[in-house]
């Protein structure tokens, strides 16, 4: 996977270029009202698919937050799908206003990636975690902590992105999807991790830890 550092994720080219396309010929013909139209869209369309550049902390155990957004929910599960055991899992809600880059929460290794696919439900509606359309992606990390972090499509959000490949050692804070016009990120981790943020809370992509990994007790064990 080659990391991306451009302020517009790729994903976005055809978007941006369509809605320029037509404001042109709109503006071409003489069509004033429709060409603002276009150039409003255009300029939104760009700003949706932004991809900012963000300082990861130096945190040694830290989990940094995977997707801007609000932090919807905080709780233990007992998750048959992805680590098959009992789990913390915490969800983060994007609207249509966030930044839409998704990011590695800890850095590892890519040990699978499912792709499935489901409904569309709103993505903040509880049913959204079982029946949307989903990405999984299940890491190692150096200590052998198993966790996963899964992409969920929303109401409108009908496009997962992920650049991830099974085998990728990747960097916490890295760069690795998106998922277009809002949804949200889903993390499954062990119940022991420290938690540090709280329900409703806003968070940021690579830069907000959201928790600590217990890798002391698991490195003497």
């Amino acid at each position: 996977m080659k990391p991306q550092h451009l302020p517009v994720a790729k994903e976005g080219y055809p978007f941006i270029l369509f809605c320029a396309f037509l404001t042109f010929i709109w503006a071409i013909l003489g069509f004033a009202g429709v060409t603002a139209i276009g150039i409003v869209l255009t300029g939104f369309t760009t700003w949706f698919f932004r991809d900012p550049v963000r300082v990861t902390p130096d945190e040694p155990d830290g989990i940094i937050c995977p997707a801007d957004g609000r932090v919807i929910i905080i709780k233990e599960i007992d998750d048959n799908r992805f680590l098959h055991g009992k789990v913390l899992k915490i969800s983060i809600f994007m609207n249509v206003f966030n930044v839409h880059v998704n990011r590695i929460p800890y850095q590892g290794t890519v040990e699978k990636i499912n792709l499935q696919a489901g409904k569309f439900y709103a993505a903040d509606h509880n049913k959204a975690a079982l029946h949307n359309e989903y990405c999984a992606m299940i890491m190692r990390t150096g200590t052998g902590i198993r966790y996963g972090v899964v992409q969920v499509a929303g109401l409108i959000a009908r496009r997962i992105v992920c650049r991830a490949e099974k085998g990728d050692s990747l960097n916490s804070g890295e760069r690795y999807g998106l998922i277009r016009f809002g949804s949200r990120v889903d993390l499954y981790l062990p119940t022991d991790t420290e938690i540090n943020i709280q329900l409703r809370q806003k968070v940021k992509a690579g830069e907000t830890i959201l928790g600590y990994f217990n890798n002391q007790e698991r490195e003497k064990g």
